[in-house]
Formats: structure tokens, sequence, C-alpha cells
């Protein structure tokens, strides 16, 4: 049955078919399906213990929202455009199973708070899960590092080998990161946590009705306190898709990394059949494309953030058609970075690192230069001295095709008079990074302690 427009008394005309589709929401909007019953139920509820409708009455509405929502779950509903929304289409099915009295629902409310609502709803849901698989995910990346600790593998600067590292330290750098996401998520659900409803079109309404009575039965934190903002604030949805492109960016550049790895260049790490995919041509391939799928995908995620802060630039209050445009990147953001966080875990997860081939990668290069000016520096050398002798250095190395650790004792004695035997040593990749034990620094005492920290966060964090 197609409900009567809410607002079709003004109109002597109806839309046509294709101007109505244009206009039309349900194909998207159907996602708010189970909040919009949500919200209702709370509504219901209200208006009943307020005495705004008798409690038959609303007894009879919640009964008739319940089944809706065993329908929804039971994915029997069936939505109809020509309902516009979400909104039209609930009421529609509600008054087809209850008759006429499902007409009182929408006192003291607008499809203006009530919209607001179901995309608070949905969203409060949605980031509980988010910062849910980024505890997973960083767990997984402390896991890796917990394994590898002693693993040696080239750090890089400008793409260019620069010093060797623990591949654990370069692990809990995205940890870090996905930290600081997780921090970012669990912040918006504050500015999430709170009920637009009854807040009406704009302006309020004059039934009793009890704003903080309808907020507690949804589970938010307290209601709006102005009903302008109530309806037109849609900074919660920028907050989560400017979080989600940050956490985007961040496993983009995982994933870079990973496929860079993968390559017959690196060798560094191999990953399961589960996460790579062949080719229809080259019989050989075994490609990343999950990988290339998370990266590709991070631009849309900021596509989503950039039209809603277009949208938003220059919309006067409070409610305007434009909002519309407000849910479908919310959607595709949510879905995106979901379903991304699992799929990085899981090719971390289950990847092999070789071990060997990371070692080998920093013994033939120059890696070590800073371990010989640190060297020449602890001995007494002004350091920018030091700096000046190991470039000279390199440069002659380069020339004859041989590397620092293959320089005799006597060249080096020439060099410096202060330069002993334990110069190679020191000049060893493995001494290079255990060494290291500055705060933060890529020594393995370094790296225990940063493991525990992390530990100690995942716990705390796994309260929220």
């Amino acid at each position: 049955m197609e409900a009567k427009k809410l607002w079709g008394g003004r109109f002597e005309a109806s839309l046509e078919e294709w101007v109505e589709e244009f206009g039309a929401s349900i194909r998207f909007d159907q996602k708010l399906a189970k909040y919009d019953i949500q919200g209702s139920l709370a509504h219901v509820q209200m208006l009943g213990a307020t005495g705004v409708i008798s409690l038959e009455e609303a007894q009879s509405i919640q009964a008739g929202l319940e089944e809706l929502l065993n329908d929804y779950e039971a994915g029997k509903l069936v939505f109809d455009v020509r309902n516009e929304d979400i909104h039209m289409n609930i009421e529609s099915l509600l008054t087809e199973k209850i008759g006429s009295v499902a007409g009182k629902l929408h006192t003291a409310r607008s499809r203006n708070d009530q919209v607001a609502t179901d995309m608070h709803l949905y969203l409060k849901d949605t980031l509980f899960q988010v910062v849910d698989k980024l505890t997973n995910l960083r767990q997984t990346l402390v896991n890796l590092a917990q394994e590898h600790i002693e693993t040696v593998m080239p750090g890089y600067t400008h793409l260019q080998h620069a010093q060797p590292i623990s591949f654990a330290q370069h692990m809990l750098a995205y940890y870090n990161m996905f930290s600081r996401d997780s921090e970012r998520f669990a912040f918006n659900i504050q500015h999430t946590d709170i009920s637009p409803l009854g807040a009406a079109a704009l302006a309020g309404t004059t039934f009793p009705i009890d704003r903080q009575l309808t907020s507690d039965l949804m589970g938010f934190s307290h209601p709006y306190t102005n009903s302008l903002d109530a309806v037109s604030d849609r900074d919660f949805i920028l907050e989560f898709l400017s979080n989600a492109s940050i956490l985007m960016m961040h496993m983009s550049r995982l994933c870079e990394e990973i496929i860079n790895w993968c390559s017959h260049e690196y060798k560094f790490v191999t990953l399961s059949d589960t996460f790579s995919t062949g080719s229809s041509i080259m019989p050989q391939k075994k490609n990343p494309d999950m990988a290339e799928l998370i990266r590709g995908k991070t631009g849309r995620v900021y596509g989503n953030l950039v039209g809603l802060l277009t949208v938003m630039k220059s919309l006067p209050l409070t409610y305007n058609k434009d909002l519309q445009e407000d849910k479908e990147g919310m959607f595709d953001s949510a879905e995106t970075i979901l379903v991304s966080i699992d799929i990085l875990a899981g090719m971390l997860q289950s990847m092999t690192v070789h071990k060997e081939r990371m070692a080998q990668s920093t013994e033939k290069d120059f890696s070590n230069a800073t371990e010989l000016a640190d060297y020449l520096a602890s001995k007494g050398l002004p350091f920018r001295q030091a700096h000046e002798i190991v470039g000279k250095l390199v440069l002659e190395c380069s020339k004859a095709g041989y590397y620092l650790q293959d320089v005799p004792l006597e060249r080096y004695q020439e060099i410096s008079s202060i330069i002993g035997p334990d110069i190679y040593t020191a000049l060893e990749s493995q001494t290079a990074v255990s060494r290291r034990n500055s705060l933060g620094g890529t020594g393995f005492e370094s790296i225990r302690w940063q493991i525990q920290q992390a530990k100690e966060q995942l716990s705390a964090s796994k309260g929220l």
C-alpha cells in the first residue's frame, strides 16, 4: 500500500515518476531501517509515557513496530520508491499492520529529527565496530613485532637504504598510527552519542515530550541542547569521514610497502594465496591484489569526505534537501573501512616473512655508514668531521665496487689511527640495530619496551 505523502495536503498535483525517483532516497537509506524502527520504538514509548497519546495506542504502535523489526531481520520487508524514504516506507508498512493509529507515531517529530536520529544510531554502532576491528589489527601488528624483534631489515629514507632497523620497529610504527586512528574514532563516538529526536522540524514542539527519556531509551548519553543544531549538524559524519580518510591513508601506506616487499626485487615477504590472485595470461604471477585494492579504495574514501564537505559548505540553517547527500558516502566509507581493516589484518597474520633475505639486503649497501661516523665520534672526533671522513670513504668504496665492511684495517688506520679491529663488529647490521636503545629507538631492548607499552595500551582499550 502506498502511504499518502506526509506533505501532500499542500499540493494539487503529484510528482512525475522520473522526478519522484530522482528525489527518493529509499534506494540507499533503507540501510537505516533497523535504526529507524529503534528510534520509533523509543519515540512511541515516550509519547505513551507523557500522555501525548494513550497507552493503548502506544502499545498497539509498539507491537506493530516490533513485528516490523522481526520482519526486517528475517529479510521480509519490501520498500517502495513511491514512499520516498525509509521513514515513509516504515510508516506505510506499519499502517498496513495496525491501521490508521500508525499515523499517531509521527506526533511531535519530523523527518528532519528522525533521519538525524537514524544516522546517529547507525554511526554510533559503526564506530564501535571500527574500534573493535582496529584493536584486532593493532594486536596483529604487536604479535608480528613480538615474533621479529631481532629480524633486521633496511630502514629507508627517500626509498634509499638509510640505516638497518628491526622489522618489529617497522610494524610498531604502524601500530602507533592505527592506535591514533582508534583514539580518533573513539572520540568521534562522543559527538555521535547525542540524540536529535524531539527537535522536530527545527523549532521543537508544543507537545509535552520528554527528550531525555527518548535519549535514554536509545542509549544516547544526552540530547542536543539546541533544536536548530540537532537537525542540521553533520559534523559527526564529517569527523567520521575525516578519520576514515586518515585510517585509509595509513592502511594504504602499509599496503604499498607490502606490495613492494612481495616483488622479485625485494622478496622480503610472501603473501598467503588467500590474499593473492593470478594472471589470465602469465602463469607465474602471484599478485598482491587485496593490498592494491585497499590502496585504491583510499581514493573513494577521500572523495566521500570532500563530497560532504562541499555539500555542507554553504548550507543555511536548518534542513535543506542537499542533506540527502550525506548518507551514501557515509555508508560507503563505513563498509569500505570495515572490510579493509579485516583484509589487512588477515594479510599480516598469514604472510611469511623472509628473515634471511631482509638481513642480506643490509649487507651489500652503505646503511652502516652512520655506524662508522658514530664510532669515530665515540672516540672523540667531532661528528661533523667524522661525517665528512665517512662520506669520502663511501665515495671511494663506491668507485672501487666494495663496501665499508670490506675495507682493510690498514686502510681504516690510514684514515684515522683511532680506528681499531673492533670496527668490523660495529659495522655489522645486527650490532648496529641492537645498540640503538634510546627512547623509541630500534634497539632490541627498546623494541621489547615498546611492545610492553603496546600490550598495556591494548589491554586498556579493550575496555572501551
